[in-house]
């Protein structure tokens, strides 16, 4: 306590030692957990899942040469990138992730996928989500019977020039592959309107387009307000978009599980799945999902999901017949 007769003097010196003493304790304080992520990928629901005292971090993954979404990742403590982009990083800025109990989480399907990379990529890349691509049918009811059993019906004559495809020729090529029809990759190429990966459903909703393949989790919104659009996953089985998180730290495990068990609760998968995200893990409650095909949206039968392929990291070779494959469907 200051005694009545301190001096000016003294009651700066005083002064001068709190402000001391509170900026250090702010120093001491812990920064905020940041998690760099591109927002277009991910459902709201998913969004929403993240502790509220973490930072999302705005990233873009196709311009990630970019000094500005460089310094973003190197900031931040944790990455989310799907597998479409997994090239596009440097595996040596991030630290092993899945040498922790965080894989005894995950479930068959999750283990089986990681064990077609590297082992360094797998290491470090804890899978978080996959979402299933579903094809959205617009005013054709008649259709509908058709592509839940087989992809073939995308060659019929009343779908010529009426196709939103993705905008990735090795999506296409693995769709292509289980048509029942010679040529099938440039038959499937002369149905296409266009390739767009950011406003398929803009497209298909606003022009004559009748059909679009699109990824479960950005069209489910769309379905709630638009009766024209139907949902179909063909029993042979989709294209699966996987979604991975990346650790830039090992010392923030403990509240990267803590995480991974809220997200576990039966009302947040059921969220989730709302708006087709699924989780890879092995809790029952989960599996059940991927055995019922149904929720407040209908999702994959269980068929569907054993006929489904993901998508490795292509090898130099693979990409070559890769390219090679696609060109050859462009010659007359």
């Amino acid at each position: 306590m200051f005694s009545k007769f301190a001096t000016r003097r003294e009651f700066l010196n005083w002064g001068k030692l709190s402000l001391l003493f509170l900026l250090n304790s702010c120093s001491n304080v812990p920064n905020k957990v940041k998690i760099a992520l591109q927002n277009s990928f991910y459902p709201k629901s998913f969004k929403d899942t993240i502790p509220k005292d973490w930072k999302q971090e705005k990233i873009n993954f196709e311009n990630i040469q970019q000094q500005k979404n460089r310094n973003i990742i190197l900031d931040s403590d944790f990455t989310l990138i799907n597998d479409g982009w997994i090239n596009s990083i440097n595996f040596a800025e991030f630290e092993k992730i899945n040498q922790y109990t965080l894989i005894e989480n995950l479930d068959k399907r999750s283990i089986d996928f990681l064990a077609s990379f590297n082992e360094n990529q797998r290491s470090k890349l804890f899978p978080i989500g996959v979402v299933p691509y579903t094809i959205i049918i617009k005013n054709n009811k008649e259709l509908i019977n058709s592509a839940r059993t087989s992809w073939d019906f995308l060659l019929s004559k009343k779908l010529t020039g009426k196709i939103i495809f993705p905008q990735s020729p090795r999506i296409i090529l693995s769709i292509a592959k289980k048509i029942n029809s010679t040529n099938s990759l440039k038959k499937l190429k002369s149905q296409a309107m266009l390739f767009d990966d950011k406003n398929m459903l803009n497209w298909l909703i606003n022009s004559d387009a009748c059909v679009a393949i699109v990824p479960y989790s950005l069209c489910s919104k769309y379905l709630k307000i638009d009766p024209r659009l139907s949902l179909v996953f063909p029993s042979e089985g989709v294209p699966l978009m996987w979604h991975f998180l990346l650790s830039r730290s090992n010392l923030n495990n403990e509240i990267l599980i803590k995480w991974i068990k809220y997200l576990e609760k039966k009302s947040i998968v059921d969220k989730l799945i709302s708006q087709g995200w699924y989780l890879p893990f092995n809790s029952d409650y989960l599996q059940t999902k991927y055995k019922s095909g149904m929720s407040p949206i209908p999702g994959p039968s269980k068929k569907c999901w054993d006929n489904s392929w993901s998508f490795s990291v292509l090898t130099s070779e693979q990409k070559i017949n890769l390219k090679n494959s696609w060109n050859e469907s462009l010659t007359p």
